[in-house]
């Protein structure tokens, strides 16, 4: 079973910035669709990107969409998600998920069910 090593993340100012990191355990990444989701405080998890195997293709949730960045480095084996302008209201744990696919797509990538593997969270607090 991959496990997804995750960090970064911590305190910031609003308005500030923040980077998570997502790596596997072990094995090569490049098979992995990509995700970035949040849960907020009472709230359920909610998607925040993807990224498509070889990167090429990006999607992100409307909210962030112009703020946060997505992006991976295959070589490296890692997935990051650069945060800006962030809002204390996006105090949130941070989740990596992961699913192998065969094509270099996003389809379905908001839906959580596909997805088998992920990091044990990062917390990103912001404050006013």
């Amino acid at each position: 079973q991959v496990q997804l090593v995750q960090s970064g993340g911590g305190l910031v100012q609003a308005g500030g910035s923040l980077r998570l990191s997502c790596a596997p355990s072990r094995e090569a990444f490049d098979r992995y669709t990509v995700a970035w989701f949040r849960q907020i405080p009472g709230k359920e998890r909610e998607f925040v990107a993807a990224i498509s195997r070889s990167g090429i293709r990006t999607y992100y949730e409307h909210f962030v969409k112009g703020r946060f960045t997505i992006s991976r480095d295959n070589a490296k084996n890692t997935v990051d998600l650069e945060m800006e302008w962030l809002q204390p209201e996006e105090k949130a744990v941070y989740y990596c998920e992961a699913q192998i696919r065969a094509d270099d797509e996003l389809e379905d990538v908001r839906r959580r069910d596909p997805y088998d593997h992920w990091g044990e969270g990062t917390q990103v607090a912001v404050s006013t």
